[in-house]
């Protein structure tokens, strides 16, 4: 069993950047595609970006395209995602999530069906 914890959300006023950071544990981090959702209220969740158990491989929705990047650092059992550009439409609760990698398509993960483990989440908002 996989346990995700994230870190780093906040408040930021509009063009600033923050950086989630999400814990794995429990699973063999360096296997497992690694991912973030998110959640703005009254809204449907979506992707954001996707990255492989190898780190070769990034997908990001057309929403942040430019803006976010995902990164990781398999030594530290961390995934990583830097927001730039931030503005009130990033304001959501951002969820880490993963599933098992080796033999997949990572662009999977961007699809909610396919998560295997969900973060409980952290809240960024964006302030005008």
């Amino acid at each position: 069993q996989v346990q995700l914890v994230e870190s780093g959300g906040g408040l930021v006023q509009a063009g600033g950047s923050l950086r989630l950071s999400c814990a794995a544990s429990g699973g063999t981090f360096n296997s497992y595609d690694m991912g973030w959702f998110r959640q703005a209220p009254g809204k449907e969740r979506e992707s954001v970006a996707a990255i492989s158990w190898s780190g070769g491989t990034k997908h990001y929705s057309t929403s942040v395209t430019g803006r976010f990047t995902i990164s990781r650092d398999n030594a530290k059992n961390t995934v990583y995602l830097q927001m730039n550009g931030l503005n009130p439409e990033d304001t959501a609760v951002y969820f880490c999530v993963a599933r098992y990698g080796v033999g997949v398509l990572t662009r999977g993960l961007m699809n909610a069906e396919n998560v295997a483990y969900w973060g409980q989440g952290t809240q960024v908002t964006v302030s005008s």
